[in-house]
This record gives C-alpha cells, sequence and structure tokens, in this order.
C-alpha cells in the first residue's frame, strides 16, 4: 500500500513537515511496510519559503528588514532555479503570528518590510519573484512596499505620512516619480484568497478582525482605504479596486498586481507545478491531506482543497486529518473528501490543544489507519 501525504502547517503549532511525520509516524505505528511519500506544502501562508526550499533544493538567503511594527529582524527567502528566481512570504517578515494577540496593533502596522526583501533578492540577481501573501498582520494597502519602492505619501498640508493604516485616510499627494517599478522582473503573486481590496468582502471586514481591529473600526478603517484607492488612480490611473485577489495580505496583492504588474497565482498550484506530487498520486492507493482548521473557507484555494482536485483527476481516495472543523467543514464532503477528521478527541484549552497536537495526530493517523485495515483484510 502506497500512501501520499500533502498537508498545510497546523498555523502556530506544527510545520509542514511536522505535521507529515507524526502521520507517518502513525501509519507505520500499525504497519512498517506501508509506503509513504510525503510533502512540504504552503499556499501561499506561512511555511511557503521552507515548502519551496525542500522542493526545489533551494539556497537559503538571510536578509535584515522590519516587521510589521518597524522592529529591525532578520528573516529569511530561497532562491531557486539556479539562482534565477526568490521565493518569499510575508508570514516570516509582517507575519500576523509574531505578534501575540493583545500585542497586535493594525493602526501601526507597514509592508514596508516586503520590500526590502524584494530589493535584496533583486539585487542578488534573480529575474523572477515568488510572493506568498498569506499571514500577514498588516492592513496598510501596500502603501508600505510602495514607499520601499520610493513612492512618498502626503497629506493636504504638504506633510510626509509614514506607510501605516491610520494614514490611508490623510493621503492627499503621491509622489511616484522614484518609484521603482521592478521593470524587467517577473512577480508572482501567491495566495489562496479572491477578495478585492475593498467593501464587506474587501480586506477590512473579512480579516480586519484578525490583526485586531474592533468591530466598531471596521466600517472607518475601509473608507480610508477607499481614500487611498482613489489618490492611487489620480496618479496611476488604475483602480487597484477591480482585481481579484487584490484584498490580500491587507491590500499589498491590489499594488503587487495594479501598480507592480504581478501575476496571481493559486499559492498550491504553483507549487504542484515544481513538484512530482501529480505522478506520486497517480500511484498511490490513499492521499492524506489537512490543516490547522477546516471550514467552509478550506475550499477557496486552502491546500486540502487543492490537493484534492489532483486526487479526483486520478480517482483516489483523498481524506482530510486536520487540527479543529470549523463552520461549515461538512461542506467539504461535496467536494469529493472520503472522510474529514479533528484530531481533538476531548475538552482543552487552546494551549493545551498546541501542546498535545503532535502526539494527537500520530493517534488519529493510527486509528484512521487501522480502520481502513480492518476492512480491507476482512471484505
Amino acid at each position: 500500500m502506497k500512501i501520499v501525504i500533502a498537508c498545510d502547517s497546523y498555523k502556530g503549532c506544527m510545520t509542514s513537515r511536522q505535521v507529515a511525520t507524526q502521520i507517518e509516524k502513525g501509519i507505520h505505528r500499525l504497519d512498517t511496510s506501508i509506503e509513504t511519500v510525503s510533502y512540504v506544502i504552503g499556499d501561499g501562508g506561512e511555511g511557503t519559503v521552507a515548502a519551496f526550499h525542500e522542493t526545489c533544493h533551494g539556497i537559503k538567503q538571510p536578509v535584515q528588514t522590519s516587521d510589521a511594527y518597524g522592529k529591525k529582524i532578520m528573516s529569511e527567502y530561497t532562491i531557486i532555479e539556479d539562482g534565477r528566481c526568490a521565493v518569499i512570504e510575508v508570514a516570516n517578515i509582517i507575519g500576523l503570528n509574531m505578534h501575540e494577540r493583545e500585542r497586535r496593533a493594525p493602526f501601526f502596522g507597514s509592508s514596508f518590510g516586503v520590500g526590502t526583501v524584494i530589493l535584496d533578492a533583486v539585487a542578488k540577481g534573480c529575474k523572477k519573484i515568488i510572493i506568498g501573501l498569506g499571514g500577514s498582520a498588516t492592513n496598510d494597502g501596500g502603501m508600505g512596499l510602495l514607499q520601499s519602492l520610493g513612492a512618498r505619501f502626503y497629506d493636504m498640508n504638504h506633510k510626509y505620512l509614514s506607510p501605516q493604516a491610520m494614514n490611508l485616510e490623510k493621503i492627499r499627494y503621491i509622489d511616484l516619480n522614484r518609484l521603482n517599478k521592478l521593470e524587467g522582473i517577473e512577480l508572482i503573486a501567491a495566495c489562496d484568497v479572491k477578495n478585492h481590496l475593498l467593501g464587506e468582502n474587501g480586506a477590512t471586514y473579512v480579516f480586519g478582525k484578525q490583526k485586531g481591529f474592533f468591530p466598531n473600526q471596521i466600517k472607518k478603517v475601509d473608507m480610508a482605504m477607499q481614500n487611498y484607492r482613489d489618490q492611487l488612480y489620480r496618479y496611476t490611473h488604475v483602480d487597484i479596486d477591480t482585481f481579484e485577489g487584490g484584498g490580500a495580505a491587507g491590500g499589498i496583492g491590489a499594488v503587487l498586481i495594479g501598480i507592480l504588474q504581478a501575476k496571481m497565482m493559486p499559492g498550491i498550484e504553483l507549487l504542484m507545478s515544481y513538484s512530482d506530487i501529480e505522478d506520486q498520486i497517480q500511484d498511490c492507493d490513499l492521499v492524506i491531506t489537512g490543516e490547522g482548521q477546516s471550514d467552509r473557507q478550506t475550499m477557496y484555494g486552502k491546500v486540502p482543497a487543492g490537493i484534492l482536485k489532483v486526487a479526483k483527476k486520478h480517482d483516489k481516495p483523498i481524506i482530510c486529518i486536520s487540527g479543529a472543523l470549523g463552520i461549515g467543514y461538512m461542506d467539504l464532503y461535496e467536494l469529493g473528501f472520503v472522510g474529514i477528521y479533528s484530531i481533538a478527541d476531548r475538552a482543552m484549552t487552546f494551549q493545551q490543544a498546541l501542546e498535545n497536537a503532535p502526539e494527537k495526530l500520530e493517534l488519529a493517523a493510527y486509528g484512521i489507519m487501522r480502520t481502513i485495515w480492518y476492512f480491507k483484510n476482512h471484505s
């Protein structure tokens, strides 16, 4: 029996590689003769650099940059394709999980550090840059990214504005004369969301709460983002709200696509194009995927949905083992999963769940395989 394991990370708990390892332990606890082939997977969010690094045998590049709140940090990206392509992710530069919930301050967040890393990759000779957009702590519309590339923003009195969400409503003048548009560089934005920048399905309304905005602040922030869109339109004649995926990473997606001419691609599909995973799935008996929490959002470009698409193409059964199951997870059965499981087996605090997750995942995989083994041998 051959099993392909391709899971996303359990955010803040286990990396994609650690998840795969625990599932393999559970499988081999039942039968060591079962062949397992596992992959490090990322969909544009946390773990994207690691996934491309392992899949493509990349070269890690440390880089000094700034986090969401301007603190100097060391981050890293990976260079693949014989030095021609860099893969970076916003999650390890301005990531949400880099800051505890009570310390998040979205009004002060800036995407400036992302631009710093992009420029470092360009300086190292990369002509193609893949930018994973999941998991950002910022909601500045990419204002910081543009400033790191040379743009300047001013208020009605021509006073310089720092690139933060709190200043979006104050923008009246923009100087793009020194903007480095990264001409000659192929930019690919990898993400799993299709939200536009503005409105009730946009960046602020959908993702603002998890970044730290209070419900009574959401409308005002979205209106400030509208002003930012309007002012950019005055100077570029590009409406950055028209792009699907523009709401990714607090609006970074909108400026990457609209101002810097990046191509948007689903992160999981992009990664699989560099991998032999489809060949392995074509030749396997079972596929196992999973993520930190599976819910209705899973069907919109998340890792399990991407792996499911390949499994269905080759008529292979696929199960999903996730840390938790949220609202709407039953809808995933309609997509084609033959089993959807949570590793949570009793009531516990969130901290306990994180601490016990590796063991619970191994035991869950063992239990599922034992069931499969029974029916396989008693049919």
